[in-house]
Parts: C-alpha cells; sequence; structure tokens
C-alpha cells in the first residue's frame, strides 16, 4: 500500500510540472508571434516596397513651364547723359492670363521723346543746310565755268590776232602776242582753281552728309529706343511678376518703380505644358527608366495629386565640389492641366518602379 501511494503521487507531480512547463512557454511564443510584422519597419530604405512588388521612390523637385520667356528691363541707347534707370508707368497684375501681342510693361517715354524731338529738329537743321551748300555749290560752279568760257573766248580772238601778223606792224604784233600769252595764263589759272573748288566743295558737301547721316542713326536710335519701352507678350500664357529689389527688401515690382537695364521684371508661361525637375541619389538611379511613371504631389496643395511620366534624364551624376553624394537629374511631364500648376512651386514626387526580374537572379545563381 505505502509503494503504491508513494508512485501515485510521483505521478501527479509529473503530470503538474508538464501542465506547469506548458503553461509558461505559450506566453513566449505568442510574444515572438507578434514581433515579427515589426522587423520590416526599423529599416530606413529610400525606396518603399509596394503590394505588387515594385518599388517606390520618392524625390524632391521644383513645378517649371516648358515654353517660357523672361522679360527684362530693356538696354536703351545712350545717346545722352541721362540716367540709364526707367521707371515703371504700365504693369501687367500678377497671374494675369494674357494673349499673344498684349502689353506686358510699359516705362515712362517724356525723356526719349524729348531727346527724339531735339534729334530730329537737329537733324532738319543740318538737311537745310546741306541743301544750301549744294546749291551755293552748284551756283559757284557755274560762275566758274562761265569764267572758263569767257577766258577761251578772250584766247581764241588773241590767237585770230595772231593771224593778221604780216599785216600789223611790229608793235601790234607784240602788243597781240602779249595778250595771247595773258589769255592762255589766265585760262589755265582758272581751271587749276576751278579742280581745286570743286575738290574742296565735295569734301564740304561730304562732311555735311556724313553730320546729316550720323544724325539720323541718331533718331533712329531713339525711335527704337521708344518702341522698346513698350514689351508685347511673345505667345499666349499667363503672366508671372519677378522679384525685385525695392524699398530694402525683395518683392514684385509696382508702377513707379525705378528699375535698372536687364534687370528681370516680369515672366510670361504657358500653363498647358508643365514639368517637374528632380534630383534622385545614385542608389535610386533606377527609378529614372524609360517607363518611369510617378505621382506628384504639390506642398501648397497636399490634398491634389498628379500623374507624370519621365520626359528626360541626365545620364551623368554631378554633385557638389567636395560632397561625396551625387545625384541624377530628371524631368517629368505633367499630364494633367491644373491652374494650380505654377513655376516654382515645389513638389514631391512619387516613382513607381517595376519590380525586380527573378528570372535574372536565378541565372546570377
Amino acid at each position: 500500500m505505502q509503494t503504491v501511494g508513494i508512485t501515485a503521487m510521483a505521478t501527479i507531480t509529473a503530470v503538474s510540472c508538464f501542465l506547469g512547463g506548458g503553461c509558461s512557454r505559450a506566453p513566449v511564443q505568442a510574444a515572438s508571434h507578434e514581433a515579427k510584422p515589426a522587423a520590416p519597419a526599423v529599416s530606413a530604405a529610400p525606396a518603399t516596397a509596394t503590394a505588387a512588388g515594385s518599388r517606390i521612390v520618392r524625390a524632391t523637385g521644383v513645378v517649371q513651364a516648358v515654353r517660357t520667356l523672361t522679360v527684362r528691363v530693356p538696354q536703351l541707347s545712350q545717346v545722352s547723359g541721362r540716367s540709364p534707370q526707367l521707371t515703371i508707368t504700365t504693369l501687367v497684375p500678377n497671374g494675369t492670363a494674357v494673349k499673344k501681342d498684349d502689353i506686358l510693361v510699359e516705362f515712362d517715354q517724356t525723356a526719349q521723346i524729348d531727346d527724339a524731338r531735339e534729334a530730329q529738329s537737329l537733324l532738319d537743321q543740318l538737311q537745310h543746310q546741306l541743301e544750301e551748300k549744294r546749291a551755293l555749290v552748284n551756283n559757284d560752279s557755274v560762275k566758274r565755268l562761265s569764267l572758263i568760257r569767257e577766258a577761251e573766248s578772250e584766247l581764241a580772238k588773241a590767237e585770230l590776232q595772231l593771224r593778221k601778223g604780216p599785216v600789223l606792224s611790229e608793235l601790234d604784233k607784240r602788243r597781240n602776242e602779249v595778250r595771247a600769252a595773258g589769255a592762255r595764263e589766265r585760262l589755265v589759272s582758272l581751271g587749276k582753281s576751278h579742280r581745286l573748288r570743286v575738290k574742296a566743295e565735295e569734301a564740304a558737301v561730304q562732311v555735311l552728309e556724313l553730320k546729316s547721316g550720323r544724325q539720323k542713326l541718331v533718331v533712329a536710335r531713339l525711335k527704337s529706343n521708344i518702341d522698346s519701352l513698350t514689351i508685347h507678350a511673345p505667345h499666349d500664357g499667363m503672366a508671372a511678376l519677378e522679384s525685385v529689389f525695392r524699398s530694402g527688401s525683395m518683392g514684385p515690382p509696382q508702377v513707379g518703380d525705378q528699375v535698372w537695364p536687364n534687370q528681370p521684371i516680369v515672366r510670361v508661361f504657358d500653363p498647358s505644358e508643365m514639368v517637374v525637375e528632380i534630383q534622385v541619389n545614385e542608389p535610386d538611379v533606377a527609378a529614372l527608366g524609360s517607363m518611369s511613371r510617378a505621382t506628384v504631389h504639390l506642398d501648397a496643395y497636399p490634398n491634389v495629386a498628379f500623374d507624370a511620366n519621365l520626359e528626360s534624364a541626365s545620364p551623368v551624376a554631378t554633385g557638389g565640389l567636395e560632397s561625396p553624394v551625387k545625384s541624377f537629374l530628371g524631368r517629368f511631364r505633367i499630364a494633367q492641366h491644373d491652374p494650380r500648376l505654377l513655376p516654382d512651386l515645389s513638389a514631391s514626387l512619387e516613382i513607381e518602379m517595376p519590380p525586380a526580374d527573378p528570372s535574372q537572379g536565378k541565372g546570377a545563381q
């Protein structure tokens, strides 16, 4: 009986230990089962895997227009000592839709119109002087030619008197010879004087012609300056004002501001074709494949998304002078048209990469 009791007690103890061990291992298995899904969240990869096996590469960029033109303050031809600064008198409002040949900006033309009037007055005066000089030259030339003809007539008469030498006395013969010699010398002198005067008069007329021609160029430049002070839209699109330095800060220009030549003042872009220019790091260069597609999110409109397709990609990585990080330039064209797509807006892209081909991995093995 004692042996049977001991045996029963040992059996009960073993069963209880077995049950106790099973209860202690159950929580450990449950904890390990819950920790498995959290393992991928620990890695900080730039690309995110999707359910279909493809990856998403995220990048940031700037929205730009395919067709755009920056209008600058014209560089005028300086024909006087005036300041090169120009004053804005008319300016298209920011964000205005414009048509081709619409007026974008006008500058004050008062100074240029005054210079043009003075230049035109001086040109008229030079042209009158030129006409008077030509008339005077023609008159003097006619007078000199008349004197030459008279000298030729006197010489002819003197030579005719010389032919009467045999029937005249010696004194009359000597007198006719002196007259003929004087008429001949006078004719030579008048001819020489006429040729020299013609050269001098031609030079004087040419000087006036050069002055008149130079003044015509001045008038033409001033008229070109006046025309360039009114700038028209080169094509249909939307106008966006550039930032300029005014009143100690940067801001859009306004009517009445004074600006300097070659300063950008307004930009005209075509909103129907917009692209996003991005930079992709070297490890994610495969995202710039020929069939890459992306979803564009604007930072200014977080709830709006657009579709985009890769248009071009740089084959060479670039980076800073002392930076080891290199990146590739990419350009994605936005498929949709939306008035909220404006240049210089910051955007974020989710580039969809095609899934890796498993056959390539097997071939490598």
